[in-house]
């Protein structure tokens, strides 16, 4: 399957099938119940003996039992169907309204050699491509192939579990049975889960696929016995699109650097020592991170800042605050559905900005944008009553880079961001990413008003504290 079939793919076709096979499960369970309520019934009780009475109520049992293989079958394609007609026709949903987005953002979605879905700016200008645009269209184009690849692999189940429920057999009913592709999943996200860190990059995407196709009743199941190898596959992960704020300084190394920018380069090396002495071990970290110029991306210790900085965790408290009790109905309403048997559902909230207020984290971040993934867990209480909580993760990322029009001191140092910014131009520094996410907080969503505390604080090892962290110590 690629970007076109699932574009195009006109699924009225399988919803017509759903109905079609829902028709003939319904009248092949109504065939059955005649057949062994009537025909057999009726032959088990005859008075009657003799070769011919034991060969035909031999064919009778035979018969009945055919007739209920048959509906068996019946009702395994037609759950399978349908499993596969709602999941695809989600993600077709997805696919195109993503592609629609992209249209809105300025860039146009097409199909390249091979079946590579690429994205490109709609009007071509003389400018070169902004970065942030880059990393737009790179988001576009790997989230349109990951959905690509996830109704290839639902394609895939389906297949497998009509050709078990078959058998391959023309002449013999009453094989495999499935009352959702949950049969043929559930297995597989097991199997991928229990290779927890030691999954590879493949492995662990197809894993995040499954969580996401599995219904809630089995990614309960799932996250009950494999909770460590799915956060090891990064389930837990944002999926809403992440990308640099601005443009910053803009292209990196397009001008030769001058005897001030040397001075500037002396002056932020003794800005971060007087950072370091200060005790802004991580505003010192991230300077020196920034005047390497590798330009690779940081780990934030998003538990460390939770518990250091009042804004990040009031941010996080906001948006639980914000978004539980629309969880909560969610998960009630799936509980629900389930008969009562646990469930668990993936909840992710939107992107929220907020400013540091620790001065640490104001030097080494700044402002920052965050968000909360996490999933709902219900399950049966002791007074009968569902239990509700939720167990989530915090989410920040920001770029590293300098804004024209400020400065910052730092001991006694004063250097102005455009300084710092040219050092980005002239190549004797780098701007880079900094993501990170906190480790699994728990909170009960049935008691909404008692916003949670902080994770306890981790300690300072990765600080300056620690001569190894990063490379980045002097």
């Amino acid at each position: 399957m690629n970007y076109g079939d699932l574009m195009q793919v006109d699924l009225g076709k399988l919803g017509t099938a759903v109905s079609d096979w829902k028709k003939v499960t319904e009248a092949l369970e109504k065939l059955a119940r005649q057949a062994r309520d009537g025909l057999k019934a009726k032959a088990d009780g005859a008075a009657w003996a003799g070769a011919n009475a034991t060969v035909t109520k031999g064919f009778v049992g035979k018969t009945v039992v055919e007739v209920e293989d048959l509906h068996h079958e019946a009702e395994s394609i037609w759950r399978v169907v349908q499993d596969a007609h709602t999941e695809l026709t989600g993600l077709q949903r997805r696919a195109k309204a993503l592609t629609k987005d992209a249209g809105e953002d300025g860039f146009v979605v097409m199909e390249g050699q091979g079946g590579a879905i690429r994205v490109t700016e709609a009007v071509c200008t003389v400018k070169p491509t902004e970065e942030k645009n880059k990393e737009k269209m790179q988001w576009y184009a790997e989230t349109l192939a990951d959905l690509v690849r996830h109704a290839a692999e639902v394609d895939a189940a389906a297949t497998r579990a009509l050709q078990a429920s078959h058998g391959n057999d023309p002449y013999n009913a009453g094989h495999a049975r499935y009352t959702s592709l949950d049969e043929d999943m559930l297995p597989r996200a097991l199997n991928l889960a229990a290779k927890g860190g030691h999954a590879s990059k493949e492995q662990k995407g197809e894993l995040r696929r499954l969580w996401e196709s599995l219904s809630p009743e089995a990614r309960a199941k799932l996250w009950e016995k494999q909770r460590k190898g799915l956060l090891e596959a990064g389930v837990l992960a944002p999926r809403i699109m992440r990308v640099r704020p601005d443009e910053g300084a803009g292209a990196y190394d397009v001008e030769s650097p001058g005897k001030h920018d040397y001075w500037v380069l002396a002056q932020a090396n003794a800005m971060s020592v007087g950072g370091d002495f200060k005790g802004y071990t991580d505003a010192a970290r991230n300077m020196d991170h920034y005047l390497r110029g590798t330009g690779t991306p940081i780990e934030l210790d998003v538990d460390r800042m939770l518990t250091d900085d009042q804004a990040l965790r009031a941010c996080a408290q906001g948006t639980l605050a914000e978004n539980a009790a629309e969880w909560r109905q969610k998960g009630l309403e799936e509980f629900e559905k389930s008969g009562g048997r646990p469930v668990v559902i993936p909840v992710e909230s939107e992107r929220g900005k907020y400013k540091h207020r620790d001065l640490n984290w104001f030097y080494a971040v700044g402002s920052a944008n965050a968000n909360t993934t996490g999933v709902v867990t219900v399950v049966p209480g002791e007074d009968g009553k569902p239990k509700v909580s939720l167990d989530y993760q915090v989410n920040v990322w920001d770029r590293y880079n300098w804004d024209p029009g400020k400065s910052t001191k730092v001991g006694p140092t004063t250097m102005t961001d455009a300084d710092m910014a040219r050092l980005h131009t002239t190549g004797l520094a780098k701007e880079y990413d900094m993501r990170g996410s906190g480790s699994l907080q728990h909170y009960d969503l049935g008691n909404p008003g008692a916003l949670p505390s902080p994770p306890a604080d981790p300690g300072r090892d990765g600080t300056r504290t620690d001569i190894a962290r990063n490379g980045d110590a002097r």
